[in-house]
């Protein structure tokens, strides 16, 4: 096996370097064989079977054509759960993690909200507010049928009860005052950043879950304002992943829909990555 280590790691690292190439080599074998790094480290004299090579071949070549290792695997980590993910949805990023975090930390100790997750994708957000907030009635939206079979598929084998629902956020109407959180990480990155980003998202992503117009880069989240206006409650928050360079245009965006209270957040090393705004209460406020 260490002859077969070292050819992965000659043909991975020119593309993704040392670090990342060790990460997906323990992806590959356990994917392939279950094993953990401990495994792997103690197990480096044993011999691989011609099947087990002749996959791990299959995998660099896919890796070397700039697919992502999380749709050959299927499997996508994404707060402290293994996500199915296939082209029909986008990857689960880390910075999305962020906006799990920011609604559970607000929200830890509240019952029985009922939380709408427009655009779903996966369900990544929809099942880990689902499992994080206390008897909470979580619905995911997305206009993709493929996206839902995907997320409805992880909430069965996550055991998690989430409501999913096939609809067009442009044509969506909330009954009012009938929910506590709106969440989404919609569209939003320009079509002029397009020839900035990498060949695995540009070759293998859907498209129409990462690009906006540049005429107007906002065009989701003004209409998620309004969506989230009509369907919260006074009080209730609106959460949303963002694009850093339409950080203050968001501001003004949310502002302008009524929305009090309006902050842009840094999540780690990522600067105006996430918004909070909520729904002015009773009092105005």
């Amino acid at each position: 096996m260490e002859e077969t280590l070292k050819m992965m790691r000659r043909r991975l690292a020119p593309l993704y370097g040392q670090a990342e190439s060790r990460a997906i080599i323990e992806i590959i074998f356990k994917y392939l064989m279950g094993w953990n790094r401990v495994d792997l480290l103690m197990r480096d004299d044993k011999e691989l079977s011609p099947t087990i090579r002749t996959r791990i071949g299959e995998i660099l070549g896919r890796l070397e054509r700039h697919e992502p290792i999380q749709y050959i695997t299927g499997i996508a980590p994404f707060y402290g759960m293994d996500l199915h993910v296939d082209r029909n949805v986008l990857i689960p990023r880390h910075e999305t993690e962020g906006l799990v975090d920011m609604i559970a930390d607000h929200y830890r100790d509240r019952r029985d909200l009922r939380v709408l997750d427009i655009a779903t994708g996966s369900g990544c957000i929809a099942i880990a507010l689902a499992r994080n907030l206390p008897f909470a009635d979580v619905t995911g939206l997305d206009i993709s049928e493929g996206a839902l079979a995907v997320a409805r598929r992880n909430g069965k084998e996550l055991k998690t009860a989430v409501r999913w629902e096939h609809a067009d956020i442009f044509t969506y109407n909330p009954e009012p005052e009938s929910l506590d959180i709106v969440v989404s990480n919609p569209p939003y990155v320009r079509e002029s950043e397009r020839a900035g980003m990498e060949a695995n998202v540009l070759d293998y992503e859907p498209q129409g879950a990462i690009f906006v117009p540049d005429s107007d880069p906002l065009i989701f989240y003004s209409r998620i304002a309004e969506v989230a206006m009509e369907g919260l409650v006074p009080g209730g928050g609106l959460f949303l992943e963002i694009n850093p360079l339409e950080a203050d245009n968001l501001r003004k965006l949310l502002v302008q829909h009524g929305f009090v209270r309006v902050e842009i957040v840094d999540y780690m090393d990522a600067k105006s990555r996430l918004a909070a705004a909520y729904k002015p209460g009773k009092d105005g406020e």
